[in-house]
């Protein structure tokens, strides 16, 4: 039984019909049907069950259905790759981006570039547990998240762990440059991030360490929003380093939490796991772990 049988039988399965499947591969009737009597005559069992026009599929035929999906898949991931052999630095990347970004992702991008100038891009933006979502159904392959995520499927490389920061307006600067979660905790918060997804939920994990209750305000995922209404005194939030150097227009003033709280936010760029990567990912997984070996730690630098 060859690959050809097997992508025969797949379209049977799928159409519910030998007619059917037969305008789908593009060839005529007869020899379809005779094809399907020769694997069942190879194999000892009845694939399908004939009731008129239409075909019910037996448990035996289930099971080559499923088996004849993974060794289609496998020769089609062969084709591409050999392929991607063949041409070399031809591919595009497509990747996932947190909705907070990552520090040094346009640097990193900006080098890709210049070594595989032929490369295209499909880059998506959005919550780490929708991002996770679009890698299991291969929309992207690789994603930068934001942890704690349940990633069992995953791949992780691990990339870094940064703090967090309590910003005010500028105006309100009422503390030092150092603040606790008592502190903050009578303040009045609007939290970045979406409510039980990563951020967010290391924020009032921190606080319920501390058996503290904090005066939540609400949530706000529009990140320049959020800095806006801090910045006008609507309210204080605490977020990740890196927005704060992505965001360093606005008139606020960084607070660092005490390091007794532990709040810290790690970070990870993940791929499925027993899937092959193109080469194109490949070669930027390379390029991102060499360019951090040799980049000094990320840190938020403030402004005068």
């Amino acid at each position: 039984m060859d690959i050809r049988k097997l992508r025969y039988f797949i379209a049977i399965v799928e159409e519910k019909s030998i007619s059917a499947a037969a305008r789908r591969l593009h060839i005529s009737q007869p020899p379809l049907s005779q094809q399907l009597k020769e694997m069942e005559n190879e194999l000892g069992a009845i694939l399908v069950e004939r009731d008129g026009k239409s075909l019910e599929v037996t448990d035996a035929g289930k099971t080559l259905y499923r088996y004849a999906l993974q060794m289609d898949q496998l020769m089609e991931e062969a084709k591409m790759e050999v392929r991607e052999v063949e041409n070399g630095a031809n591919g595009r990347l497509a990747i996932g981006v947190n909705t907070f970004s990552v520090a040094r992702l346009p640097e990193i991008l900006h080098r890709f570039q210049e070594q595989y100038p032929r490369v295209t891009y499909k880059i998506q933006q959005n919550e780490s547990a929708h991002l996770c979502q679009l890698v299991r159904s291969r929309e992207i392959e690789l994603a930068f998240v934001r942890l704690p995520l349940v990633l069992d499927d995953f791949t992780v490389l691990h990339l870094y762990t940064e703090p967090f920061y309590f910003i005010t307006s500028r105006n309100q600067k009422r503390f030092g440059q150092e603040v606790s979660l008592t502190d903050i905790a009578r303040e009045r918060l609007l939290l970045p991030s979406t409510q039980g997804l990563g951020v967010h939920y290391l924020i009032l994990e921190a606080f319920s360490r501390f058996h503290l209750h904090p005066h939540i305000a609400g949530e706000c995922s529009d990140i320049l929003l959020l800095m806006d209404l801090v910045s006008t005194e609507f309210c204080s939030s605490i977020v990740p380093e890196t927005l704060l150097n992505r965001h360093n227009g606005h008139a606020i003033h960084a607070h660092k939490i005490s390091p007794a709280v532990e709040l810290s936010s790690p970070l990870g760029l993940i791929w499925l796991k027993n899937h092959r990567l193109s080469k194109t990912a490949q070669n930027f997984i390379a390029l991102y772990e060499e360019r951090e070996r040799h980049l000094q730690p990320y840190t938020y630098r403030k402004e005068d």
